[in-house]
Order: structure tokens, then sequence, then C-alpha cells
């Protein structure tokens, strides 16, 4: 388990948040897993379909997917700040769900497959959203928790969510307990949700594209 205040007091004193990568990589020492390197956001291509286990999963928990008419301007704004409160966040959400969900492969296929919200237990997908549920609950913006489709080395399809901040995409994967740049999760970027609108997906540009 990380020791939070340990992490924020070695944050906190260079957490500058600029938008410069300097500034971003400085801002990044102290964090579970050091942020070094190349540290940016995601880029999109083409819109795609979302995944039809999305679908369903917003049948079943529309307030996931929908946010209310008041709260539509959200989408208007940036990335998140991280700030001590945020960081704080990240890194309790990812470990508490990691450690309340027991692994459970589905053996059903994708005609059988359900994203649940906090099962007791459950696979990838039930991770990522119980995640993202369990930040939305803390006041995170919509636009800037993600889920994304990604392809593991073993070619295996995974979920994973990506929290977009200022600096760049970070990602919560129940793989790995630690947080990570999208640029160190070595995984084949396949789809991902837009910040505009959580029901429109995009896919996901490969590098040197």
């Amino acid at each position: 388990m990380y020791n939070v205040k340990r992490v924020m007091a070695l944050v906190l004193p260079v957490l500058a948040l600029g938008t410069s990568a300097q500034n971003t990589q400085a801002g990044m020492v102290g964090f579970p897993l050091p942020l070094r390197g190349v540290i940016e956001k995601i880029r999109f291509s083409e819109p795609t379909l979302a995944p039809m286990a999305y679908t369903m999963f917003c049948m079943r928990y529309a307030d996931e997917c929908k946010p209310k008419a008041r709260a539509r301007m959200v989408f208007r704004g940036g990335a998140t700040r991280l700030t001590k409160q945020r960081i704080a966040d990240l890194i309790e959400v990812n470990a508490s769900v990691n450690r309340s969900i027991v692994p459970q492969r589905n053996e059903r296929g994708l005609a059988g497959e359900e994203w649940l919200i906090n099962p007791a237990r459950g696979d990838c997908n039930d991770y990522a959203v119980s995640k993202r549920h369990e930040l939305l609950a803390r006041g995170w913006p919509m636009r800037d928790l993600l889920l994304s489709e990604v392809v593991t080395s073993s070619g295996e399809h995974h979920l994973v969510l990506v929290v977009r901040a200022k600096g760049g995409d970070i990602v919560l994967d129940n793989l790995n307990a630690q947080i990570r740049s999208w640029s160190q999760a070595r995984y084949r970027w396949v789809r991902m949700q837009t910040p505009a609108n959580p029901d429109h997906w995009a896919a996901v540009a490969q590098a040197g594209a």
C-alpha cells in the first residue's frame, strides 16, 4: 500500500504543474511510479463504435454515462490539475479497487461480457469502471476519466482507465499496481472514450502515425 503522506511530501515541493515538459516531468517526481520520460496526451484518429459491452453498461448504469443537464458544461474544460487531494484520490482509489475485487476471468466470451461496478469478483472491465465510478463520486470531471481498450503483449483485449491530467495521460490498471504514464504502459492502444462526450469513442493514433 502506498504511504500517501510520504508521496505528498515528495510530490508537493516540486509540483509546479505547468504546461512545459520540464515542469511536468519535475512535478511527477515522487509519484507512485515516477512518470518521467515521455508524458503526453493520447492522440485520437478517426471516430469508432463503442464496445457493445459499454452500451449495455450505460443501460444498466445510466448516471455513469449521461451527465446531468446542468453539468454538461464540464465537457468544455481542460485536463484535471493534480492537486494534493487529486493525487491522494488516485492512489487511494486505484489501491482500494484493486484490493476489493477478486480477479475472475470472463469465460463466456463477448456475448456474456458485463461491466459491473464494484462486484465481489470480476475482470479488467469491472476494475476500470469501478475506479471511474469512485473518482466520479469524489467530484472528478467525467471528461477526464476515459475508458480505453488496449491489447496486451499476449494478444488479450484489456480495459484500463485513463486519467487526463495536466501534463499528460496516466493509467489506472488492475494488471499493475503502479500508476503510470500511458507511454509507460506497454500496450497496443485500440480505442478510447473522447473527452467531449463519453458516448463517443475514437481509435487511438499509433505512435508515428
